[in-house]
């Protein structure tokens, strides 16, 4: 028999999109609600697996590292004691021409051969590792994505032979000490009244009537609703309002496919990667873009010292699209034969433990048919009072990191509430290049 209940606003998936605006919705106490997720773990894309040897793979690669007081405060919350992280200072390279070059690789000229400095034929190994061409892409994400290069000091840099130093937002990262990062959203969604969760396959999203405002669940619960924030991705969230405008309207939209590959080692961490964080690779002797040395994010990612298995891991992200496909089936072999090619491994290396997992829905494409696209698809679901927010709920690449992603949901509560402004959404480069510590958990509404 359908149970059917009432809430001003529902939300669908609890990622750090939909955390975040439950978590809204919670300080706010103004609007009732309820979180439902298919998962019985709460995390979405920003989770973490836990091997049967006892080795954590984050299903992405993560690193903490935020633009926004509010996130910060939410966090801390969550983990509040000092021994709950790790902090660290990134340290990452390219792989290039069997040497290891400073990330980011175009501020780091100087470290390349002579004959090869300057010259056509960088650009394109670098390119081919692409899942789209870039001439299909808009520049609208690369923001604080892409270090642009200032001749003059590669030039200077070039003539002393010195390498630029570190760049970027997140050249200093926190960690959790447990749990990888799967392990915040635990935390964050524990600080949640649970009456108001509905985690697990049972609260599966079979059915979204955008006109009735109802959402019907795999356990046959009804769910009539003011508001929705919808944070699946909105491709599907076209399927499941069998809506066949909206289902066109989102064509235009790309995406890359991710695998991530993990594989444990027997042993103590490798002198040859050291204190890495993470690794980048351009070339064609390996299907693998990037490598996180995961046990230097935290110890405890990895099995305890007394477990007879590997104390060291390391894990590979493989990235696939329409222009880049891969083949399934012997994936982690040819990873397994590019972790040797690029020095990642060794002939002699005891791996204890693999892991495989593929996520259809990795990264949005910032193609140059998005912008027109969303500025059609986002105000046609919200005439319908629905807010499609996160990584793939409003498809913004440059606004995909986990603190953007849970403001994401912070600010569309506030713009179905008040109709406020939502700053992330709206104005990525503002976000970005700025300290946004005007809105604080603890001086915002009720705690």
């Amino acid at each position: 028999m359908a149970r059917e209940i009432e809430v001003d606003v529902l939300v669908i998936g609890a990622g750090p999109t939909g955390l975040g605006a439950a978590k809204r919705l919670q300080q706010l106490e103004s609007a009732s609600w309820l979180i439902a997720d298919l998962n019985e773990t709460p995390g979405g894309l920003a989770s973490t697996d836990v091997t049967p040897e006892g080795f954590l793979y984050d299903v992405g690669g993560h690193a903490i590292f935020s633009h926004y007081k509010y996130f910060d405060d939410c966090l801390n919350e969550a983990l509040p004691k000092p021994d709950d992280w790790y902090e660290h200072k990134r340290i990452s390279y390219c792989r290039y021409k069997d040497r290891w070059v400073a990330y980011p690789f175009q501020n780091s000229i100087a470290a390349l051969d002579r004959p090869r400095r300057l010259t056509s034929g960088i650009f394109v190994p670098w390119a081919t590792t692409s899942t789209i061409y870039y001439a299909t892409m808009n520049a609208a994400w690369l923001g604080e994505r892409v270090a642009a290069p200032n001749l003059q000091s590669l030039t200077s840099d070039v003539i002393r032979n010195k390498v630029a130093g570190t760049w970027g937002p997140n050249a200093t990262f926190r960690f959790p000490a447990h749990g990888g990062t799967g392990g915040i959203r635990i935390a964050l969604a524990k600080t949640l009244e649970q009456k108001n969760t509905k985690f697990g396959k049972h609260a599966t999203v079979t059915k979204v009537d955008a006109d009735a405002k109802v959402v019907h669940l795999k356990d046959r619960t009804v769910v009539n609703n003011g508001s929705l924030v919808s944070t699946m991705s909105v491709d599907h969230l076209a399927q499941t309002m069998n809506d066949t405008k909206l289902q066109d309207l989102c064509k235009p939209l790309f995406y890359s496919s991710t695998n991530v590959i993990g594989i444990g080692i027997r042993g103590e961490r490798p002198e040859r990667i050291g204190d890495k964080c993470w690794l980048y690779f351009s070339e064609d002797n390996c299907p693998f873009y990037r490598a996180t040395v995961f046990s230097n994010y935290s110890p405890n990612n990895q099995p305890e010292a007394s477990v007879e298995l590997a104390t060291k891991q390391f894990a590979d992200g493989v990235s696939e699209s329409e222009h880049k496909p891969v083949n399934h089936e012997t994936l982690l072999a040819e990873t397994l034969k590019g972790a040797l090619a690029t020095d990642v491994l060794r002939p002699e290396d005891d791996i204890v433990s693999t892991y495989v997992r593929r996520f259809d829905h990795g990264y949005p494409t910032p193609h140059v048919d998005r912008d027109g696209a969303l500025a059609e698809i986002l105000p046609y679901l919200q005439d319908k009072d629905i807010q499609s927010r996160g990584r793939f709920g409003s498809w913004t690449y440059e606004v995909g990191n986990q603190d953007h992603s849970f403001m994401l949901g912070v600010e569309a509560v506030d713009r179905t509430l008040f109709g406020s402004v939502e700053l992330t959404l709206g104005y990525p480069d503002f976000v970005n290049t700025r300290a946004n510590t005007e809105r604080q958990l603890k001086t915002f509404g009720k705690r």
